[in-house]
């Protein structure tokens, strides 16, 4: 384990606070506080960080520390005194706190993580380690995921040291490592060895969440996530007797294998709302022109996800678990019947939906087979009747009018997961503005990963108002 301190000190000139009663650097936007420095840093903070490759291939293979050093030495010349965490060496987290104007306010955290998953160039339009703004977008990998969220929440801290802004509230920020892997080295490092770090806080905002939704007819929709469903990968082994390829055999690891994949991949979850589905299911309807009502004697989700339209897509991945086959390792020769056969499975539990989950998983794997959880991590819901989210909801339609923020659960998984283990509740709020025919939640771990630069301006601006607010 490693730790350093950067301490402040001078900040650089496009950081410095603004001598008292003078106007603010730079003419602020219109309909926001922040002056021009802060979203052309935004965009070239987003360019710059994709450009430091901090790919995870999983099983260690990452190195964060050079997109960690980047992110200090900004948040140093703003003033703050962040602190460099380490449980291997190369796998850097990133720790500051801004002081609040209120000491008995409860703090809150603002994390984002600073490795992305594996991109291959060839399959690319640009290059995915470019970080090329081209034709107003900003290319590369981590552009939604989520380097971009990195370079708003750098260039609103550097925009309030100019201007000499305090929130209300402590705000505690952190940019993890391995977020995409098991975060071992990050977010469960820092929750498990420093949790002095957070202390105060009581809920944080992340990834996935404030996006545009564009859901037919004109409707423009922000999901904000107040949820997400837990992490159940699992590892299947077969154990059967090994043999010729031609002599039959009644104890074939792979056929044992194969049958309880096949079972596990049909497998239909019965539903099981959360409330913060129900949140969302009800909204959806409302904004659709109909009522729905939940509890009738009855009632059918998927009828109710079938009138939703394109807007079902925010809903569907989270009204039940799932279990998804998506890797089998087996044998070394044709003619050889192996001993023993292995399957992973992506696994995912709605809260309170885990001893279902495990119950379901004894009977499906069957005679033969056993199972065991290769990772895993708690489900999760915030409250939406929380004065927390009302502010982002108000954050945000006041920079978009006519869009509706509205209530969902993330169907995967963010660091949020192991804060919660300090008592930290976490929402998914990272704000984007996006334009018809712009598919990001396919961006993300796809090919042409990719953010508009416009995007990345409402995105500082929106975090901005919510933060000074919150």
């Amino acid at each position: 384990m490693a730790e350093a301190r950067i301490p402040g000190g001078a900040p650089d000139p496009a950081a410095a606070p603004a001598p008292a009663g003078a106007p603010a650097p730079g003419p602020a936007d219109a309909t926001g506080g922040l002056d021009a420095t802060a979203l052309d840093e935004a965009v070239a903070f987003t360019s710059d960080l994709i450009r430091i490759d901090t790919t995870n291939r999983g099983g260690g293979d990452c190195r964060e520390r050079p997109a960690a050093e980047y992110v200090a030495e900004r948040l140093a010349a703003a003033g703050l005194e962040p602190t460099l965490l380490e449980r291997t060496p190369g796998r850097t987290n990133v720790v500051a706190r801004i002081a609040g104007t209120d000491p008995a306010a409860d703090a809150l955290l603002v994390h984002g993580h600073l490795d992305v998953v594996p991109a291959e160039a060839a399959d690319w339009t640009v290059h995915p380690f470019s970080g090329e703004v081209r034709d107003g977008v900003v290319w590369g990998r981590g552009a939604i995921d989520m380097k971009n969220m990195d370079a708003m929440i750098l260039a609103v801290v550097r925009a309030w040291a100019r201007a000499g802004v305090r929130p209300r509230r402590d705000i505690v920020l952190a940019f993890t490592a391995d977020e995409e892997a098991s975060a071992d080295d990050g977010s469960g490092f820092l929750a498990d060895r420093h949790a002095g770090l957070f202390e105060g806080c009581t809920e944080g905002v992340s990834e996935s969440g404030a996006f545009t939704f564009h859901a037919g007819d004109g409707l423009s929709l922000y999901p904000i996530a107040a949820g997400e469903r837990g992490t159940g990968w699992l590892k299947l082994t077969a154990e059967g007797k090994a043999g010729h390829g031609s002599k039959v055999n009644p104890s074939n690891a792979v056929t044992r294998l194969a049958a309880a994949v096949s079972r596990i991949g049909a497998h239909e979850w019965p539903v099981r709302l959360t409330p913060t589905v129900r949140a969302a299911l009800t909204e959806l309807a409302a904004l659709h022109g109909f009522d729905a009502d939940l509890d009738a004697p009855g009632f059918d989700v998927d009828e109710l996800l079938a009138k939703l339209g394109p807007s079902a897509a925010l809903v569907a991945p989270t009204v039940r678990n799932s279990s998804n086959p998506t890797m089998l390792e087996a044998g070394y020769k044709v003619n050889v019947i192996p001993g023993h056969a292995t399957a992973f499975i992506d696994g995912r539990t709605v809260p309170g939906g885990e001893e279902e989950f495990r119950a379901t998983l004894d009977r499906l794997t069957g005679p033969g087979v056993n199972w065991e959880y290769h990772h895993r991590e708690v489900a999760l819901q915030a409250p939406v009747d929380s004065p927390t989210f009302a502010k982002m909801r108000a954050a945000v339609e006041r920079f978009d009018p006519g869009a509706h923020a509205v209530p969902y659960s993330m169907s995967g998984g963010t660091d949020a997961k192991q804060f919660s283990r300090l008592g930290i509740t976490g929402y998914g709020f990272s704000p984007l503005k996006l334009p018809v025919g712009f598919d990001y939640q396919a961006l993300f771990h796809g090919v042409d990963e990719r953010v508009p630069v416009e995007a990345l301006h409402f995105g500082a601006r929106v975090l901005d108002h919510y933060l000074r607010t919150a």
